[in-house]
């Protein structure tokens, strides 16, 4: 196996990114490490608020909320998954499982910013983030929900078996217009060839090739036990917790009512479905998800 890294060069001219770049070196088992990306914007000293993104994106797709959180006080990190946009990226599918996600990104969060810190997540970064949250309840003052779940198996739906099986057989995996597809709003093509800048080649995409793999939809696969465990603790959490799906995304669309439903910090927060929003809401409703994790941590006491 071979750890690909992107030339820079690649992200010479992506737009509407003025961030500066960081990074931290990822232990990823089988004695390998990875050199990860991430944002870190606003005050080292201020409330941090954690941003994480899913398939197949990376943290540009944040670029749009980050100003408003920053303004708004926070300290602002969005890290690239490793796979993902500018951090290091295993060219073997197999590598890639659904438990070192959950501890490389772990690592990160506890070298960058151990203190306690709100959430926003969505796609993937949900799977993830809210895993941490099960696992480290007390590390999270707040969380915000965007078109995300916490599967326990069951049947995947007839739109997620079609993007799995998508994601797995098609020939030229073409990234920068899938979301464009996954959007209700259309991309400039300059937003598109951002979102194909991390991946050169095929051989850069096995991370997202083998995301939708391990998604825990169906019983028996790995990490339902895991999610079922999860449960256990994410149920309990009583700190603010909103969601903001997307009403024209058909593959998490209803996912909503099992968090609402389940996480006791959820009842009586102001739950909104967003109109002209698909899958990746960052690109569609960024000042109302903003607003949203500003309200949610004013609620839970979090930011002045």
């Amino acid at each position: 196996m071979e750890i690909l890294r992107t030339p820079a060069e690649r992200f010479d001219a992506i737009p509407d990114y003025p961030f500066a770049e960081n990074w931290f070196e990822v232990d990823l088992g089988d004695g390998l490490t990875a050199r990860q990306h991430y944002l870190d914007e606003g005050a080292k000293d201020a409330p941090p608020v954690l941003l994480f993104h899913g398939e197949p994106s990376w943290s540009f797709l944040y670029r749009k909320m980050i100003p408003i959180l920053v303004d708004a006080g926070f300290r602002v990190l969005a890290p690239d998954l490793i796979g993902f946009g500018k951090s290091d990226k295993p060219d073997d599918q197999s590598f890639y499982t659904y438990a070192r996600h959950v501890d490389w990104l772990k690592q990160w969060r506890n070298a960058i910013e151990p203190r306690p810190a709100a959430l926003f997540c969505q796609d993937w970064g949900g799977l993830l983030g809210l895993r941490m949250v099960a696992h480290d309840p007390d590390l999270f003052t707040c969380v915000v929900a965007s078109n995300t779940f916490l599967p326990v198996g069951g049947k995947p739906s007839e739109a997620f078996a079609a993007w799995r099986h998508f994601a797995k057989t098609s020939p030229e995996f073409a990234i920068g217009p899938l979301l464009d597809r996954a959007t209700a709003t259309p991309r400039t093509a300059e937003e598109i060839a951002a979102y194909d800048a991390p991946f050169p080649t095929e051989a850069y995409k096995a991370g997202a090739r083998a995301f939708p793999q391990l998604v825990p939809a169906e019983d028996g696969m790995d990490g339902v036990e895991d999610n079922k465990e999860a449960w256990k603790t994410l149920s309990a959490y009583d700190k603010p917790f909103l969601t903001l799906f997307g009403e024209d995304d058909p593959v998490t669309k209803g996912a909503e009512k099992h968090l609402i439903e389940r996480v006791a910090g959820a009842a009586g927060q102001p739950h909104t479905t967003l109109s002209t929003c698909g899958h990746f809401c960052q690109e569609d409703r960024p000042v109302e998800l903003a607003q949203g994790v500003i309200d949610t941590a004013h609620a839970a006491g979090f930011l002045a």
